[in-house]
């Protein structure tokens, strides 16, 4: 497992802009949001928590096509069916890689996020820990969609279509918890939840990826 971490980590740093392209889209949105809704603050900090997770999850959304697309095109992926080792772990080391691409900068860049949209300090660390704990689920689902279209050529819109109504209730929780600490109470509730969903996601999604590929492939 350790192997294939290593070996999708070198393939990622040779496409650099397809590591970019998601932390530019996410700074773009977030920095040109308050330009559309006004400079009124009270409104930016209402809405924050909102931003900075519906922009996280579209800029996960545009580096997920990526994840299974080069092993499918160059034969990789029907050598990974075959390894002896279980698919399962090398799903999640896929899946691993691709979370520390994409959610590691994202974590990185949270503060700065929230002081751009005026988030009130008390909740910049319930912001953290939301995005800490949601986005291994952004990994762990989007897996299951695109190995579920990773044989069509064009699957970039079905992939969204698929996994958006899924990833609502992350995205509810994950706001409700920043909201909530930005009014001065306990953000434990939906963050609980947010974890139960986040252990659920990363135990089961190996064994539907592993599935859903089998059926791409053949």
């Amino acid at each position: 497992m350790k192997a294939l971490i290593q070996r999708d980590l070198r393939v990622a740093m040779r496409q650099r802009s397809d590591l970019l392209n998601p932390i530019i889209f996410l700074l773009v949105v977030v920095t040109l949001f308050p330009l559309g809704v006004g400079p009124e603050m009270n409104m930016l900090a209402r809405i924050a928590p909102g931003v900075i997770w519906v922009s996280a999850l579209l800029s996960a959304l545009l580096g997920l096509e990526r994840l299974f697309r080069d092993d499918f095109r160059d034969g990789a992926l029907e050598q990974m069916l075959l390894m002896p080792l279980a698919v399962e772990w090398a799903v999640l080391a896929k899946i691993a890689v691709h979370w520390l691409l994409t959610a590691v900068p994202l974590l990185v860049l949270a503060p700065l996020l929230a002081l751009l949209l005026n988030l009130p300090g008390e909740a910049w660390g319930a912001l953290w820990l939301s995005l800490l704990l949601g986005t291994p689920v952004l990994s762990s689902i989007g897996a299951v969609g695109v190995a579920l279209t990773v044989s069509l050529n064009k699957g970039g819109a079905l992939l969204s279509l698929l996994l958006l109504p899924l990833l609502i209730p992350l995205l509810i929780f994950a706001t409700a918890a920043v909201e909530t600490a930005a009014n001065g109470l306990s953000p434990a509730g939906p963050l609980a939840l947010m974890g139960a969903i986040t252990v659920l996601a990363v135990v089961l999604s190996p064994y539907a990826v592993h599935a859903a590929l089998r059926v791409s492939v053949n």
